[in-house]
């Protein structure tokens, strides 16, 4: 089983992210107290999960979707894998791994996401 969210407002104008067999969990909106001035102070999280092992299409598709900008990123788990999706970058690691966790925050940090919001569960 995968799982995972994705924020609407971190995907490109335009971009559809449709992969095959996904199933809505849930949809919320929410005010973030932490959101930097560039970004919307509130959010709609889109939880979803499904069935399936090709978390490298299924990454893939988030990277190509997600704006650049901001730093805007989508994690989700996949058995004992945490995967971290920038805009055109895919981090996959062992949940627990804190070198593959570090190295997926540095990028955040260099492409513009505030520390507080690297904060995805192991």
């Amino acid at each position: 089983m995968i799982t995972g969210y994705v924020i609407g407002e971190s995907l490109r104008p335009g971009a559809v992210f449709e992969p095959r067999g996904l199933r809505l969990r849930r949809v919320s909106r929410v005010g973030i107290g932490g959101a930097s001035d560039a970004q919307p102070p509130v959010w709609t999280l889109v939880e979803w999960e499904m069935d399936g092992e090709d978390v490298g299409a299924l990454a893939e598709a988030l990277a190509g979707v997600l704006e650049p900008e901001l730093g805007w990123y989508a994690d989700f788990t996949a058995g004992d894998e945490r995967v971290v999706v920038f805009a055109g970058k895919v981090f996959r690691y062992r949940r627990g791994d804190e070198a593959g966790r570090a190295e997926a925050v540095a990028y955040g940090r260099s492409v513009g996401t505030p520390r507080h919001q690297l904060d995805w569960e192991e």
